[in-house]
């Protein structure tokens, strides 16, 4: 057993962060499968907006927020052979704030107009971060169901990867923020003040009448939860920390994802969260820094235009000066492959040396869009 298969093996909570683009979530479902390859327990991936063909494969084309089974026969047709169950779960934004108010409402009457008040969906659809904190809703939820052995969460994409740790925090600060309190003014105290009242009357014109009252009326009723979203923000919070829940920090070996990896990396640390594996997704091989494949390279540029061309064009039946041409231009061009594989084996070192276990994935062919795929993808993540 490798020490990503230890990981996957010991803990109950995997968090799968990173910068947007770096292939996250098609890794988050990779881990599901090696870990459902090795164990016979039940795990869950909780995923955020997959791409249409990766939603497929994973059959959440009608699911959302609840957890729905890969058929094992799925596996079998893909040539993929599990020993436990694998489940998969979408996070669902317009779902998961509904379940938060009827969960945090103290009685029937406050949840049935926050869901009815007009404002709702949009104030809702529109809070900043939104998707980290359901999903870290949905992390303690299931975590306290303890339906399933291994929870991995896909954690939503961002041009700031510590949002999904902030989160938590941030909900516990606008519950106590000065924005909070203004909104829950009584309305009619506001639109009666005389310092504020002409302001109020040209408001009232262009936004119509009701406009101001749903915000504060809404308000006032979301208000009216604060003690259920403060407490379970700071379950949240005590969960990330658990010696149960680890992050895997997945990142390409470009300049800036690599940057945001060794910074999200730092951070973990700092706050005492567990930083499992870093993954390099897309890594190009690291003998094309070598002084061989330099060599190579000039050895082939000058035979690109001598029998060597000639033998390959009578193999591929195809024309030799197609065949010079390509050869010439991929022998010149080397030396620029060569620079970026000994960069990234350079940001590669540096994230080895912040992370226990340190997982190279190289570049595959073609896209990952079904099972098969991932089976694939699995096996590089157990068997670097």
């Amino acid at each position: 057993m490798n020490d990503l298969d230890n990981l996957l093996a010991s803990r109950e909570m995997i968090l799968v962060a990173g910068s947007g683009g770096v292939g996250k979530t098609t890794i988050a479902a990779a881990l599901g499968i090696a870990a459902a390859s090795r164990q016979k327990g039940r795990v869950l991936v909780l995923t955020v907006d997959p791409a249409r063909r990766l939603a497929t494969a994973l059959g959440l084309d009608e699911f959302g927020n609840t957890p729905t089974r890969i058929d094992p026969a799925a596996f079998s047709d893909a040539g993929v052979k599990v020993r436990g169950e694998m489940w998969v779960a979408m996070l669902d934004t317009k779902a998961g704030w509904d379940e938060l108010i009827t969960r945090h409402a103290p009685d029937a009457g406050i949840r049935d107009a926050v869901l009815a008040n007009p404002l709702y969906e949009n104030i809702t659809n529109r809070f900043v971060h939104s998707h980290e904190y359901l999903a870290m809703e949905q992390l303690h939820d299931l975590h306290a169901r303890g339906d399933f052995d291994l929870v991995i969460v896909d954690t939503p994409p961002s041009r700031n990867a510590l949002s999904i740790l902030d989160a938590p925090g941030r909900m516990v600060e606008f519950f106590g923020s000065r924005l909070l309190r203004w909104l829950t003014v009584p309305y009619r105290s506001r639109l009666f003040t005389m310092a504020s009242k002409p302001f109020y009357q040209v408001a009232d014109r262009v936004l119509g009448s009701r406009f101001l009252q749903d915000i504060a009326d809404f308000f006032v009723l979301f208000q009216a939860m604060e003690g259920g979203f403060v407490r379970r923000a700071r379950e949240v919070e005590a969960l990330l920390v658990d010696p149960r829940t680890a992050f895997v920090v997945v990142t390409t070996l470009e300049t800036a994802p690599s940057h945001e990896a060794r910074f999200l990396a730092r951070s973990l640390v700092e706050r005492h969260m567990c930083l499992g594996a870093i993954v390099a997704n897309r890594v190009l091989p690291e003998e094309l820094a070598g002084g061989e494949a330099a060599d190579s390279a000039a050895a082939l540029l000058e035979q690109a235009s001598g029998s060597l061309a000639a033998s390959i064009a009578k193999q591929l039946d195809v024309p030799v000066k197609h065949v010079r041409a390509v050869l010439t231009q991929i022998a010149s061009r080397f030396d620029d492959v060569a620079l970026v594989a000994a960069r990234e084996s350079d940001r590669r070192s540096e994230l080895a040396a912040m992370a226990p276990t340190m997982v190279s994935v190289p570049w595959l062919e073609g896209d990952i869009h079904d099972l098969a795929g991932l089976g694939r993808l699995a096996g590089y993540l157990r068997n670097p």
